[in-house]
Protein backbone atom coordinates (compact mmCIF):
# COMPACT_ATOMS: atom_id res chain seq x y z
CA UNK A 1 0.00 0.00 0.00
CA UNK A 2 1.13 3.92 -0.40
CA UNK A 3 2.41 5.52 2.64
CA UNK A 4 -0.54 8.41 2.63
CA UNK A 5 0.91 11.74 2.59
CA UNK A 6 -0.60 12.77 5.78
CA UNK A 7 1.97 10.42 7.64
CA UNK A 8 4.86 12.12 6.96
CA UNK A 9 5.42 11.26 11.05
CA UNK A 10 9.20 9.35 11.03
CA UNK A 11 9.68 6.13 12.57
CA UNK A 12 10.90 7.70 16.28
CA UNK A 13 8.15 9.72 16.64
CA UNK A 14 5.58 7.01 15.94
CA UNK A 15 7.58 4.42 18.16
CA UNK A 16 7.10 6.65 20.82
CA UNK A 17 3.25 7.12 20.02
CA UNK A 18 2.79 3.25 19.76
CA UNK A 19 4.31 2.91 23.17
CA UNK A 20 7.59 1.13 21.82
CA UNK A 21 10.42 3.73 22.97
CA UNK A 22 10.13 6.43 25.22
CA UNK A 23 10.52 10.47 24.48
CA UNK A 24 14.05 10.09 26.72
CA UNK A 25 15.19 7.27 24.26
CA UNK A 26 13.95 8.81 21.29
CA UNK A 27 15.44 12.38 22.28
CA UNK A 28 18.81 10.37 23.31
CA UNK A 29 19.02 8.60 20.19
CA UNK A 30 18.56 11.92 18.05
CA UNK A 31 21.52 13.40 19.77
CA UNK A 32 23.61 10.12 19.04
CA UNK A 33 22.36 10.66 15.39
CA UNK A 34 23.71 14.20 15.18
CA UNK A 35 26.90 12.96 16.28
CA UNK A 36 27.61 10.37 14.17
CA UNK A 37 24.85 10.22 11.51
CA UNK A 38 22.97 7.82 10.25
CA UNK A 39 19.12 6.81 10.14
CA UNK A 40 17.72 6.99 13.24
CA UNK A 41 16.40 3.44 13.28
CA UNK A 42 20.21 2.59 12.54
CA UNK A 43 20.81 4.58 15.59
CA UNK A 44 17.58 3.44 18.02
CA UNK A 45 18.84 -0.15 17.19
CA UNK A 46 22.46 0.40 17.89
CA UNK A 47 21.65 1.51 21.03
CA UNK A 48 19.30 -1.37 21.68
CA UNK A 49 15.85 0.51 22.57
CA UNK A 50 14.22 -1.64 19.64
CA UNK A 51 14.77 -5.01 17.89
CA UNK A 52 15.10 -5.12 13.98
CA UNK A 53 12.05 -7.69 14.80
CA UNK A 54 10.27 -5.33 16.98
CA UNK A 55 10.76 -2.35 14.52
CA UNK A 56 8.97 -4.69 11.29
CA UNK A 57 6.29 -6.35 14.04
CA UNK A 58 5.76 -2.29 15.02
CA UNK A 59 5.76 -1.08 11.38
CA UNK A 60 3.33 -3.66 10.01
CA UNK A 61 1.05 -3.19 12.81
CA UNK A 62 0.72 0.34 12.78
CA UNK A 63 0.89 0.89 9.60
CA UNK A 64 -0.41 -1.87 7.71
CA UNK A 65 2.87 -1.92 5.94
CA UNK A 66 3.35 -6.19 5.45
CA UNK A 67 6.59 -7.73 6.12
CA UNK A 68 8.90 -9.73 3.07
CA UNK A 69 10.90 -12.11 3.86
CA UNK A 70 13.38 -11.71 0.81
CA UNK A 71 15.40 -15.36 1.25
CA UNK A 72 11.92 -16.83 0.10
CA UNK A 73 11.59 -14.53 -3.14
CA UNK A 74 12.90 -14.72 -6.96
CA UNK A 75 13.62 -11.69 -8.00
CA UNK A 76 13.22 -11.03 -12.23
CA UNK A 77 17.64 -9.94 -12.35
CA UNK A 78 15.69 -7.63 -15.19
CA UNK A 79 13.91 -5.42 -13.06
CA UNK A 80 16.61 -4.69 -10.88
CA UNK A 81 17.75 -1.92 -13.87
CA UNK A 82 14.73 0.04 -12.69
CA UNK A 83 16.37 1.04 -9.83
CA UNK A 84 20.02 1.97 -9.85
CA UNK A 85 22.07 0.14 -7.71
CA UNK A 86 23.83 3.62 -6.13
CA UNK A 87 19.89 4.57 -5.41
CA UNK A 88 19.23 0.85 -4.32
CA UNK A 89 22.17 0.95 -1.72
CA UNK A 90 21.43 4.43 -0.41
CA UNK A 91 18.02 3.97 0.25
CA UNK A 92 18.41 0.46 0.99
CA UNK A 93 15.71 -0.71 -1.37
CA UNK A 94 15.07 -3.47 -3.75
CA UNK A 95 12.57 -3.96 -7.04
CA UNK A 96 10.31 -7.02 -6.28
CA UNK A 97 8.05 -6.87 -9.11
CA UNK A 98 5.81 -4.48 -10.87
CA UNK A 99 2.21 -4.79 -11.95
CA UNK A 100 1.39 -1.60 -14.78
CA UNK A 101 2.28 1.20 -12.91
CA UNK A 102 2.69 -0.27 -9.26
CA UNK A 103 6.08 -0.96 -8.39
CA UNK A 104 6.62 -2.88 -4.91
CA UNK A 105 9.83 -2.44 -3.64
CA UNK A 106 11.57 -3.98 -0.33
CA UNK A 107 12.85 -1.57 2.17
CA UNK A 108 14.28 -1.30 5.51
CA UNK A 109 12.74 1.58 6.30
CA UNK A 110 9.52 1.95 4.77
CA UNK A 111 8.09 5.02 6.04
CA UNK A 112 10.92 7.01 4.41
CA UNK A 113 8.86 8.88 2.65
CA UNK A 114 11.96 10.90 0.94
CA UNK A 115 13.48 7.51 -0.47
CA UNK A 116 9.61 6.63 -2.05
CA UNK A 117 10.16 10.14 -3.55
CA UNK A 118 12.72 9.58 -5.28
CA UNK A 119 12.30 6.15 -6.15
CA UNK A 120 8.43 7.56 -7.91
CA UNK A 121 10.13 10.12 -9.54
CA UNK A 122 12.64 7.63 -11.24
CA UNK A 123 10.42 5.85 -11.78
CA UNK A 124 7.41 7.22 -13.24
CA UNK A 125 5.56 4.02 -11.02
CA UNK A 126 3.44 4.12 -7.55
CA UNK A 127 5.55 2.86 -4.84
CA UNK A 128 3.92 0.27 -2.42
CA UNK A 129 6.66 -0.47 0.04
CA UNK A 130 7.01 -3.90 2.06
CA UNK A 131 9.81 -3.90 5.10
CA UNK A 132 12.66 -6.40 5.05
CA UNK A 133 15.60 -6.61 7.45
CA UNK A 134 18.55 -4.86 6.85
CA UNK A 135 20.38 -7.96 6.01
CA UNK A 136 18.34 -9.30 3.34
CA UNK A 137 17.92 -6.18 1.76
CA UNK A 138 21.99 -5.74 1.03
CA UNK A 139 22.21 -9.14 0.12
CA UNK A 140 19.32 -9.11 -2.23
CA UNK A 141 21.65 -5.87 -3.33
CA UNK A 142 24.84 -7.56 -3.59
CA UNK A 143 23.41 -10.47 -5.42
CA UNK A 144 21.11 -8.75 -7.58
CA UNK A 145 22.86 -6.23 -9.43
CA UNK A 146 26.62 -6.96 -8.86
CA UNK A 147 27.34 -8.84 -12.34
CA UNK A 148 24.28 -7.06 -14.47
CA UNK A 149 25.73 -3.71 -14.86
CA UNK A 150 29.37 -4.49 -15.40
CA UNK A 151 28.28 -7.22 -17.82
CA UNK A 152 26.76 -4.59 -20.23
CA UNK A 153 29.26 -2.19 -20.19
CA UNK A 154 31.91 -4.19 -21.08
CA UNK A 155 30.17 -5.46 -24.01
CA UNK A 156 28.94 -2.00 -25.10
CA UNK A 157 32.73 -0.79 -24.42
CA UNK A 158 34.55 -3.24 -26.30
CA UNK A 159 34.34 -3.35 -30.04
CA UNK A 160 34.12 -6.98 -31.28
CA UNK A 161 35.97 -6.61 -33.84
CA UNK A 162 38.88 -5.37 -31.91
CA UNK A 163 38.59 -8.30 -29.92
CA UNK A 164 39.02 -10.65 -32.54
CA UNK A 165 42.00 -9.10 -34.00
CA UNK A 166 45.15 -11.11 -34.17
CA UNK A 167 46.42 -10.98 -30.93
CA UNK A 168 49.40 -9.28 -30.72
CA UNK A 169 51.11 -8.31 -26.99
CA UNK A 170 50.47 -4.82 -27.35
CA UNK A 171 47.21 -5.37 -28.78
CA UNK A 172 46.54 -7.42 -25.75
CA UNK A 173 48.24 -4.78 -23.41
CA UNK A 174 45.79 -2.17 -24.15
CA UNK A 175 42.94 -4.67 -24.36
CA UNK A 176 44.00 -5.68 -20.67
CA UNK A 177 43.78 -1.95 -19.68
CA UNK A 178 40.42 -0.75 -20.85
CA UNK A 179 38.18 0.46 -17.91
CA UNK A 180 35.38 -1.99 -19.33
CA UNK A 181 37.88 -4.73 -18.59
CA UNK A 182 39.31 -3.74 -15.35
CA UNK A 183 35.88 -3.39 -14.33
CA UNK A 184 34.53 -6.79 -15.17
CA UNK A 185 37.95 -8.36 -13.84
CA UNK A 186 37.12 -6.32 -10.48
CA UNK A 187 33.15 -6.96 -10.34
CA UNK A 188 33.94 -10.93 -10.75
CA UNK A 189 36.62 -11.29 -7.94
CA UNK A 190 33.96 -8.59 -5.81
CA UNK A 191 31.16 -11.36 -6.75
CA UNK A 192 33.28 -14.53 -5.77
CA UNK A 193 34.33 -12.96 -2.25
CA UNK A 194 30.40 -11.51 -1.72
CA UNK A 195 29.55 -15.36 -2.80
CA UNK A 196 31.74 -16.99 -0.69
CA UNK A 197 33.71 -18.99 -3.12
CA UNK A 198 37.31 -20.78 -2.28
CA UNK A 199 37.85 -20.74 -6.79
CA UNK A 200 36.87 -18.50 -9.42
CA UNK A 201 37.30 -20.55 -12.80
CA UNK A 202 37.48 -18.41 -16.24
CA UNK A 203 36.61 -21.82 -18.79
CA UNK A 204 36.64 -21.28 -22.97
CA UNK A 205 34.76 -23.00 -24.73
CA UNK A 206 34.06 -23.65 -28.20
CA UNK A 207 31.74 -20.74 -28.81
CA UNK A 208 31.06 -19.43 -25.20
CA UNK A 209 32.94 -18.06 -22.00
CA UNK A 210 31.62 -19.56 -18.84
CA UNK A 211 32.66 -17.98 -14.80
CA UNK A 212 32.10 -20.53 -12.34
CA UNK A 213 32.51 -20.71 -8.38
CA UNK A 214 33.28 -22.76 -6.01
CA UNK A 215 31.37 -22.18 -3.15
CA UNK A 216 30.95 -25.13 0.03
CA UNK A 217 33.25 -27.66 -2.43
CA UNK A 218 30.91 -27.67 -5.48
CA UNK A 219 31.26 -25.51 -9.15
CA UNK A 220 28.17 -23.86 -10.32
CA UNK A 221 28.09 -21.46 -13.21
CA UNK A 222 27.54 -17.86 -12.21
CA UNK A 223 27.77 -15.90 -15.75
CA UNK A 224 28.36 -16.40 -19.29
CA UNK A 225 30.10 -12.99 -21.01
CA UNK A 226 30.27 -13.52 -25.03
CA UNK A 227 33.28 -15.48 -26.41
CA UNK A 228 34.99 -11.94 -27.47
CA UNK A 229 35.98 -10.70 -23.93
CA UNK A 230 38.17 -13.71 -23.31
CA UNK A 231 41.54 -12.36 -24.70
CA UNK A 232 41.22 -9.11 -22.47
CA UNK A 233 39.62 -11.17 -19.27
CA UNK A 234 43.00 -13.54 -19.68
CA UNK A 235 45.55 -10.90 -20.20
CA UNK A 236 44.41 -8.18 -17.92
CA UNK A 237 44.24 -11.12 -15.26
CA UNK A 238 47.75 -12.39 -16.23
CA UNK A 239 49.08 -8.52 -15.94
CA UNK A 240 47.77 -8.45 -12.22
CA UNK A 241 49.54 -11.82 -11.45
CA UNK A 242 52.98 -10.38 -13.22
CA UNK A 243 52.50 -13.21 -15.77
CA UNK A 244 53.48 -13.32 -20.02
CA UNK A 245 50.79 -12.34 -21.29
CA UNK A 246 52.33 -13.33 -24.76
CA UNK A 247 52.62 -16.76 -23.90
CA UNK A 248 49.82 -19.14 -24.44
CA UNK A 249 51.53 -22.50 -24.76
CA UNK A 250 52.68 -23.14 -20.76
CA UNK A 251 50.95 -23.48 -17.85
CA UNK A 252 52.00 -20.22 -15.38
CA UNK A 253 51.45 -19.36 -12.12
CA UNK A 254 51.34 -16.07 -10.20
CA UNK A 255 49.96 -14.46 -7.28
CA UNK A 256 48.83 -10.81 -6.48
CA UNK A 257 46.54 -9.06 -4.32
CA UNK A 258 43.43 -6.52 -3.44
CA UNK A 259 41.33 -5.26 -0.87
CA UNK A 260 37.93 -5.68 -1.37
CA UNK A 261 35.63 -3.74 1.40
CA UNK A 262 38.83 -3.16 3.52
CA UNK A 263 39.68 -7.12 3.32
CA UNK A 264 42.76 -7.80 1.85
CA UNK A 265 43.21 -10.88 -0.72
CA UNK A 266 45.47 -12.92 -1.71
CA UNK A 267 44.71 -14.40 -5.39
CA UNK A 268 46.78 -17.32 -6.46
CA UNK A 269 46.21 -17.57 -10.24
CA UNK A 270 47.16 -20.56 -12.50
CA UNK A 271 46.73 -21.01 -16.62
CA UNK A 272 45.98 -23.79 -18.24
CA UNK A 273 46.66 -23.93 -22.06
CA UNK A 274 43.12 -25.81 -23.70
CA UNK A 275 42.46 -25.92 -27.20
CA UNK A 276 39.55 -23.32 -26.47
CA UNK A 277 42.38 -20.89 -24.99
CA UNK A 278 43.75 -20.60 -21.92
CA UNK A 279 41.25 -21.34 -18.67
CA UNK A 280 42.53 -19.52 -15.34
CA UNK A 281 41.54 -20.80 -12.24
CA UNK A 282 41.68 -18.01 -9.02
CA UNK A 283 41.97 -19.38 -5.53
CA UNK A 284 41.00 -16.70 -2.68
CA UNK A 285 42.80 -16.61 0.12
CA UNK A 286 41.38 -13.63 2.85
CA UNK A 287 44.50 -12.92 5.01
CA UNK A 288 42.01 -10.67 7.42
CA UNK A 289 40.04 -13.53 8.19
CA UNK A 290 41.39 -15.01 11.73
CA UNK A 291 42.44 -18.94 12.41
CA UNK A 292 39.71 -21.07 13.17
CA UNK A 293 39.60 -21.69 17.05
CA UNK A 294 40.62 -25.53 17.46
CA UNK A 295 37.26 -25.70 18.97
CA UNK A 296 35.56 -24.38 16.17
CA UNK A 297 37.09 -27.04 13.56
CA UNK A 298 34.55 -29.74 14.28
CA UNK A 299 36.45 -32.36 16.41
CA UNK A 300 33.90 -33.94 18.74
CA UNK A 301 34.11 -33.23 22.61
CA UNK A 302 35.18 -36.81 23.11
CA UNK A 303 37.97 -37.02 20.61
CA UNK A 304 38.81 -32.86 21.49
CA UNK A 305 40.97 -33.63 24.40
CA UNK A 306 42.89 -36.60 22.76
CA UNK A 307 43.89 -33.95 20.21
CA UNK A 308 44.94 -31.54 22.51
CA UNK A 309 47.54 -34.14 24.20
CA UNK A 310 49.12 -34.74 20.96
CA UNK A 311 49.84 -31.53 20.57
CA UNK A 312 51.60 -30.60 23.86
CA UNK A 313 53.32 -33.48 23.33
CA UNK A 314 57.48 -32.34 23.20
CA UNK A 315 58.29 -34.44 20.16
CA UNK A 316 57.39 -36.97 17.80
CA UNK A 317 55.61 -36.92 14.38
CA UNK A 318 51.96 -36.00 13.82
CA UNK A 319 50.00 -36.49 10.28
CA UNK A 320 46.83 -34.92 8.84
CA UNK A 321 45.03 -37.26 5.61
CA UNK A 322 42.30 -36.44 3.71
CA UNK A 323 41.91 -35.49 -0.14
CA UNK A 324 42.66 -31.87 -1.65
CA UNK A 325 40.04 -29.06 0.00
CA UNK A 326 39.34 -30.92 3.47
CA UNK A 327 40.88 -28.70 5.40
CA UNK A 328 44.32 -29.93 6.41
CA UNK A 329 46.00 -27.21 6.50
CA UNK A 330 43.37 -24.90 8.35
CA UNK A 331 43.36 -27.61 11.04
CA UNK A 332 47.53 -27.64 11.06
CA UNK A 333 47.21 -23.57 11.76
CA UNK A 334 44.63 -24.30 14.56
CA UNK A 335 47.10 -26.71 16.25
CA UNK A 336 50.12 -24.48 15.47
CA UNK A 337 48.65 -21.42 17.11
CA UNK A 338 47.11 -23.28 20.58
CA UNK A 339 50.60 -24.25 21.11
CA UNK A 340 52.48 -21.08 19.55
CA UNK A 341 54.55 -19.49 22.56
CA UNK A 342 57.42 -17.15 23.14
CA UNK A 343 59.62 -20.21 24.74
CA UNK A 344 59.10 -22.12 21.34
CA UNK A 345 60.69 -21.77 17.77
CA UNK A 346 58.35 -22.40 15.45
CA UNK A 347 59.20 -22.92 12.19
CA UNK A 348 57.15 -24.05 8.83
CA UNK A 349 57.71 -24.65 5.33
CA UNK A 350 54.41 -24.25 3.18
CA UNK A 351 53.26 -24.11 -0.62
CA UNK A 352 51.84 -21.48 -0.06
CA UNK A 353 51.65 -19.99 3.16
CA UNK A 354 48.21 -19.14 3.58
CA UNK A 355 48.14 -17.59 6.28
CA UNK A 356 50.60 -15.48 8.52
CA UNK A 357 51.04 -16.49 12.29
CA UNK A 358 53.16 -13.73 14.69
CA UNK A 359 55.90 -15.48 16.21
CA UNK A 360 56.35 -18.39 13.44
CA UNK A 361 58.80 -18.70 11.32
CA UNK A 362 57.16 -19.09 7.71
CA UNK A 363 59.17 -20.69 4.71
CA UNK A 364 57.34 -20.11 1.28
CA UNK A 365 58.84 -22.70 -1.21
CA UNK A 366 60.09 -21.94 -4.32
CA UNK A 367 61.54 -24.37 -6.67
CA UNK A 368 62.62 -21.74 -8.98
CA UNK A 369 65.32 -20.74 -6.21
CA UNK A 370 65.64 -24.07 -5.35
CA UNK A 371 63.32 -24.05 -1.94
CA UNK A 372 61.58 -27.63 -1.93
CA UNK A 373 60.16 -29.35 0.86
CA UNK A 374 62.92 -31.63 1.51
CA UNK A 375 65.71 -28.78 0.83
CA UNK A 376 63.66 -26.33 2.91
CA UNK A 377 62.77 -28.72 5.92
CA UNK A 378 67.21 -29.70 6.25
CA UNK A 379 67.93 -26.33 6.61
CA UNK A 380 65.09 -25.85 9.30
CA UNK A 381 66.12 -28.79 11.34
CA UNK A 382 69.75 -26.50 11.35
CA UNK A 383 67.81 -24.02 12.94
CA UNK A 384 67.45 -24.93 16.30
CA UNK A 385 63.65 -25.74 16.11
CA UNK A 386 61.00 -27.25 18.90
CA UNK A 387 58.16 -27.18 16.35
CA UNK A 388 57.87 -27.98 12.83
CA UNK A 389 55.31 -28.07 10.19
CA UNK A 390 55.70 -29.02 6.24
CA UNK A 391 52.86 -28.35 4.44
CA UNK A 392 52.85 -31.92 3.06
CA UNK A 393 54.85 -34.88 2.68
CA UNK A 394 54.93 -35.22 -1.34
CA UNK A 395 58.24 -37.47 -1.71
CA UNK A 396 60.69 -40.40 0.11
CA UNK A 397 63.39 -37.63 1.13
CA UNK A 398 60.92 -35.39 2.73
CA UNK A 399 59.30 -38.10 4.68
CA UNK A 400 62.63 -39.33 6.02
CA UNK A 401 63.81 -35.96 6.99
CA UNK A 402 60.76 -35.35 8.44
CA UNK A 403 60.83 -38.90 10.17
CA UNK A 404 64.14 -37.81 11.87
CA UNK A 405 63.08 -35.11 13.13
CA UNK A 406 60.81 -36.62 15.19
CA UNK A 407 63.03 -39.11 16.55
CA UNK A 408 65.35 -36.58 17.81
CA UNK A 409 63.23 -34.55 19.91
CA UNK A 410 61.23 -32.35 17.65
CA UNK A 411 57.56 -31.93 17.49
CA UNK A 412 56.37 -32.49 13.70
CA UNK A 413 53.20 -32.09 11.35
CA UNK A 414 52.28 -32.64 8.17
CA UNK A 415 49.74 -33.36 6.04
CA UNK A 416 49.41 -36.56 3.11
CA UNK A 417 46.54 -37.28 0.23
CA UNK A 418 45.02 -40.57 1.73
CA UNK A 419 41.69 -41.53 2.33
CA UNK A 420 41.49 -42.28 5.64
CA UNK A 421 43.71 -42.51 8.78
CA UNK A 422 44.96 -46.12 8.30
CA UNK A 423 46.08 -45.39 4.72
CA UNK A 424 48.72 -42.89 5.82
CA UNK A 425 50.83 -45.77 7.44
CA UNK A 426 50.71 -47.10 3.66
CA UNK A 427 51.49 -44.82 1.73
CA UNK A 428 54.45 -44.17 4.24
CA UNK A 429 55.49 -46.98 3.41
CA UNK A 430 55.12 -46.93 -0.87
CA UNK A 431 57.78 -44.39 0.03
CA UNK A 432 59.98 -46.57 1.51
CA UNK A 433 60.28 -45.48 4.61
CA UNK A 434 61.18 -48.29 7.16
CA UNK A 435 58.05 -50.09 9.41
CA UNK A 436 59.66 -49.50 12.41
CA UNK A 437 60.75 -46.15 11.99
CA UNK A 438 56.82 -45.22 11.13
CA UNK A 439 56.20 -47.06 14.44
CA UNK A 440 58.58 -45.45 16.36
CA UNK A 441 58.32 -41.79 15.36
CA UNK A 442 54.05 -41.60 14.69
CA UNK A 443 52.23 -40.30 17.60
CA UNK A 444 49.01 -40.33 15.57
CA UNK A 445 46.67 -39.49 12.26
CA UNK A 446 43.83 -37.13 11.93
CA UNK A 447 41.83 -38.39 8.85
CA UNK A 448 39.48 -35.66 7.86
CA UNK A 449 36.33 -34.44 5.70
CA UNK A 450 34.61 -31.23 4.97
CA UNK A 451 30.32 -31.73 5.13
CA UNK A 452 27.96 -29.09 3.96
CA UNK A 453 26.13 -27.77 6.50
CA UNK A 454 22.41 -27.44 5.97
CA UNK A 455 20.57 -23.93 5.38
CA UNK A 456 19.29 -22.27 8.71
CA UNK A 457 16.96 -20.85 6.53
CA UNK A 458 15.14 -23.49 4.47
CA UNK A 459 16.08 -26.75 6.79
CA UNK A 460 13.42 -28.75 7.48
CA UNK A 461 13.50 -32.15 9.40
CA UNK A 462 11.92 -35.73 8.30
CA UNK A 463 11.39 -39.10 10.37
CA UNK A 464 13.85 -41.58 9.15
CA UNK A 465 12.57 -44.88 7.97
CA UNK A 466 13.81 -48.12 9.72
CA UNK A 467 15.54 -49.34 6.56
CA UNK A 468 17.50 -46.22 6.21
CA UNK A 469 18.62 -46.66 9.97
CA UNK A 470 19.38 -50.30 9.05
CA UNK A 471 21.52 -49.72 6.22
CA UNK A 472 23.19 -46.78 8.17
CA UNK A 473 23.96 -49.54 11.33
CA UNK A 474 21.84 -48.19 13.69
CA UNK A 475 18.86 -49.64 15.17
CA UNK A 476 15.99 -49.69 13.07
CA UNK A 477 13.29 -49.52 15.81
CA UNK A 478 14.18 -46.25 17.31
CA UNK A 479 12.39 -42.87 16.18
CA UNK A 480 15.25 -40.57 14.71
CA UNK A 481 14.55 -37.20 12.38
CA UNK A 482 16.95 -35.97 10.30
CA UNK A 483 17.27 -32.58 8.43
CA UNK A 484 18.10 -31.68 5.01
CA UNK A 485 17.64 -28.12 3.29
CA UNK A 486 14.49 -27.30 0.84
CA UNK A 487 16.55 -24.63 -0.99
CA UNK A 488 16.29 -20.56 -0.82
CA UNK A 489 17.54 -17.96 -2.19
CA UNK A 490 20.09 -17.52 0.77
CA UNK A 491 21.84 -21.14 -0.40
CA UNK A 492 20.94 -20.76 -4.09
CA UNK A 493 18.65 -23.18 -4.08
CA UNK A 494 21.21 -25.96 -2.87
CA UNK A 495 19.68 -26.38 0.67
CA UNK A 496 23.13 -26.18 2.58
CA UNK A 497 24.87 -23.19 3.66
CA UNK A 498 28.98 -23.32 5.35
CA UNK A 499 30.51 -26.24 5.81
CA UNK A 500 32.04 -28.02 8.96
CA UNK A 501 34.85 -30.76 9.48
CA UNK A 502 34.10 -34.74 10.61
CA UNK A 503 37.75 -36.22 12.14
CA UNK A 504 38.83 -39.43 12.95
CA UNK A 505 41.11 -40.08 15.54
CA UNK A 506 44.31 -42.74 14.90
CA UNK A 507 46.63 -42.94 17.91
CA UNK A 508 49.44 -44.88 17.71
CA UNK A 509 48.81 -47.44 20.34
CA UNK A 510 50.71 -50.74 21.09
CA UNK A 511 48.71 -53.02 19.13
CA UNK A 512 48.81 -50.70 15.99
CA UNK A 513 52.39 -50.34 16.30
CA UNK A 514 52.58 -54.31 16.35
CA UNK A 515 50.88 -54.48 13.12
CA UNK A 516 52.77 -51.71 11.68
CA UNK A 517 56.27 -53.27 11.71
CA UNK A 518 54.86 -56.46 10.68
CA UNK A 519 53.65 -54.80 7.39
CA UNK A 520 49.88 -55.00 8.07
CA UNK A 521 47.45 -53.84 5.26
CA UNK A 522 45.89 -50.52 5.80
CA UNK A 523 42.28 -52.02 6.64
CA UNK A 524 43.93 -54.81 9.16
CA UNK A 525 45.24 -51.51 10.88
CA UNK A 526 41.71 -49.58 10.30
CA UNK A 527 39.89 -52.96 12.08
CA UNK A 528 42.43 -52.77 14.65
CA UNK A 529 42.02 -48.68 15.78
CA UNK A 530 38.12 -49.40 15.80
CA UNK A 531 38.30 -52.45 17.66
CA UNK A 532 40.51 -50.02 20.24
CA UNK A 533 38.13 -47.06 19.88
CA UNK A 534 38.15 -44.94 16.88
CA UNK A 535 35.37 -43.38 15.20
CA UNK A 536 35.32 -43.27 11.86
CA UNK A 537 34.35 -40.59 9.67
CA UNK A 538 31.21 -42.13 8.92
CA UNK A 539 30.22 -42.72 12.38
CA UNK A 540 31.63 -38.66 13.20
CA UNK A 541 29.17 -37.79 10.26
CA UNK A 542 26.34 -39.27 11.39
CA UNK A 543 26.89 -38.12 14.40
CA UNK A 544 26.52 -34.91 12.96
CA UNK A 545 23.53 -35.47 11.26
CA UNK A 546 21.60 -36.53 14.19
CA UNK A 547 22.65 -33.48 15.60
CA UNK A 548 21.04 -31.73 12.55
CA UNK A 549 24.64 -30.13 11.71
CA UNK A 550 24.28 -32.21 8.00
CA UNK A 551 22.10 -34.06 5.91
CA UNK A 552 22.41 -37.73 6.15
CA UNK A 553 22.53 -37.93 2.09
CA UNK A 554 25.77 -35.48 2.37
CA UNK A 555 27.73 -38.07 4.73
CA UNK A 556 27.31 -40.73 2.63
CA UNK A 557 28.66 -38.40 -0.35
CA UNK A 558 31.82 -37.75 1.21
CA UNK A 559 32.94 -40.39 3.04
CA UNK A 560 33.38 -44.00 2.40
CA UNK A 561 33.02 -47.39 4.06
CA UNK A 562 35.19 -50.54 3.38
CA UNK A 563 33.46 -52.45 0.71
CA UNK A 564 31.82 -49.81 -0.69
Amino acid sequence: MVVPRQKRKMIGELLVEGGVITTEQLDKALAEQRRRGGRIGEVLKSLEYVSEKTMIEFIGRQMGIPHTDLSSVSIDPSLVKIIPETMARRHQVVPLYQEGRDLTVAMVDPLNVFAIDDIRRLTHCEILPTVATEREVLRAIDRYYSMTESMEEVVRGIDDQKAVEEERPGTLEMMAEETPVVKLVNMIILQGVRERSSDIHVEPDADALRIRYRVDGLLREVMSPPKHLHAGLTSRLKIQAGLDIAEKRVSQDGRFQMMVSGRSLDIRLSTLPTIFGEKIVMRILDKTTGLVPLEDLGISAEQLPRFKQWIHRPYGFILVTGPTGSGKTTTLYSALNVINSIQKNIITIEDPVEYQIRLINQVQVNPKAGVTFAGGLRSIVRQDPDIIMVGEIRDRETANIAIQAALTGHLVFSTLHTNDAAGAVARLVEMEIEPFLIASSLVGVVGQRLVRKVCSRCRITYPSTPELLEDLGLPGDQAVEFVRGQGCNDCRETGYAGRAGIFELMPMTEGIRRLVVGKASSAEIRQQAIREGMRTLREEGLRKALSGVTSVEEVLQVTLEEGE
